[in-house]
């Protein structure tokens, strides 16, 4: 076997610009593959790693909307969240308002605001300083985290003041109700693009900042199963649809369902584009083994003539093969690995994207199956050349190439 791999380099290293060539060809084709197979599995994947952050399997917003699809909301949030508290199969309920607050006199005239509660809060991770409290009370400066865009976009730094407004009057210029808030954390907002600024404050004083008619509201709460399998998760769901008639409860399942409907092009595009790289990879180990083996039908012969029997010159240039895919291989998975990084940066760049979401992720098995099928189509492309190596004839291949 060491004698065949040292032949079958050995013929590589003949014409090495043109090997180079080819193995660069490969190197591309399993970068583009790699790439492609990330991308088909990695918005999934990384779609469920998103809404399962902070163990939330489940999201209930108003009958017939997407969480914040809409600027609905829910009224009678309480006895709503005290029902699903009150079910043993549901370990925690984070409820959540979604609004638009003003900010007077700052670089920038409002701000997303998320009211929630603090210790069951799932949006956000506390990146820098100190969380906020679960309620501030009236008369008292509130306590915010916001996210790296509103500081960058605000100029302010953690511990600063500000005023937020709500019940802006555009004729008068005058605000229905304001609080005072100190900007106490810096978060890191899953659910956000990254570029929006976004400040969240307690549940109960978004509430009071609104006015009376959302004093019992929410735009959604996420629930956790006690058991996460699926089937748990779904049965938990088919009871806040049977007592719950005016909300609609979403499972991460049906969730990633309805995503990849929305996304299922992607897939397409990633199966065609995997597909073509597949065939490049062998068309160029084929087109390069072919060559080698019309330069060196003489050489073959003689091996046929001093008792190199078929099965060996079949296995020999089989090896080629698999070396010259191999090569290209090893290159391809650092050049997917880099470009999947750069591609994976400029989509995530997009405006409205959540700021956790990833389009490429690594995903071991199925990246080195599809590697792995690269190598195997690479090394089957150099099958018809060698039995026609193989099947050469002898005696004419011998005169041919003492006429030549």
């Amino acid at each position: 076997m060491s004698m065949r791999t040292t032949l079958a380099f050995a013929t590589l290293r003949r014409h090495p610009a043109r090997t180079m060539l080819a193995v660069l060809g490969i190197a591309v084709a399993a970068a583009l593959l790699l790439d492609m197979v990330m991308l088909a599995t990695g918005m999934r994947e990384s779609f469920r790693s998103l809404l399962l952050t902070r163990g939330y399997q489940l999201r209930v917003s108003p009958k017939g909307t997407l969480p914040f699809d809409s600027e609905a909301t829910i009224d009678g949030a309480s006895a709503i969240v005290a029902a699903l508290r009150a079910n043993p199969d549901i370990t925690a309920v984070s409820p959540a308002l979604g609004t638009t607050l003003a900010l007077p006199g700052q670089a920038i005239p409002s701000v997303f605001t998320l009211g929630l509660e603090a210790d069951v809060q799932g949006d956000y991770v506390l990146e820098a300083g100190r969380d906020m409290p679960v309620s501030a009370g009236p008369g008292v400066a509130l306590a915010a985290v916001v996210n790296r865009a509103f500081l960058v976009r605000t100029g302010k730094r953690l511990g600063d003041t500000l005023t937020v407004a709500s019940g802006i009057d555009a004729q008068l210029r005058t605000a229905a109700r304001n609080r005072v808030v100190v900007l106490t954390g810096e978060g890191r907002f899953f659910y956000v693009p990254a570029e929006t600024p976004v400040m969240a404050l307690p549940l109960p004083d978004v509430r009071a900042l609104l006015g009376p008619a959302y004093r019992d509201r929410m735009s959604v709460a996420m629930a956790e199963s006690r058991r996460g399998d699926s089937v748990s998760v779904e049965a938990v769901r088919l009871w806040i649809a049977a007592t719950q008639p005016r909300v609609t409860a979403i499972s991460t399942e049906t969730a990633i369902r309805q995503v990849e409907e929305r996304l299922s092009y992607f897939r397409q595009l990633a199966f065609v584009l995997g597909a073509i790289s597949l065939g490049i990879g062998f068309l160029l180990v084929a087109t390069l083994v072919t060559l080698s083996v019309n330069e060196r039908r003489g050489e073959i012969a003689v091996l046929r003539a001093i008792g190199t029997q078929k099965g060996g010159v079949l296995r020999q240039v089989l090896l080629e093969g698999f070396m010259l895919s191999g090569a290209g291989i090893t290159g391809g998975l650092l050049l997917g690995l880099i470009t999947a990084k750069w591609l994976n940066g400029i989509l995530r760049d997009f405006p409205g994207l959540p700021a956790a979401f990833d389009f490429f992720l690594w995903s071991p098995e199925a990246a080195w199956k599809s590697l792995a099928l690269l190598l195997i189509s690479g090394t089957l492309a150099g099958l018809l050349p060698a039995w026609r190596a193989a099947s050469i004839p002898i005696i004419r291949s011998l005169r041919e190439d003492a006429v030549g």
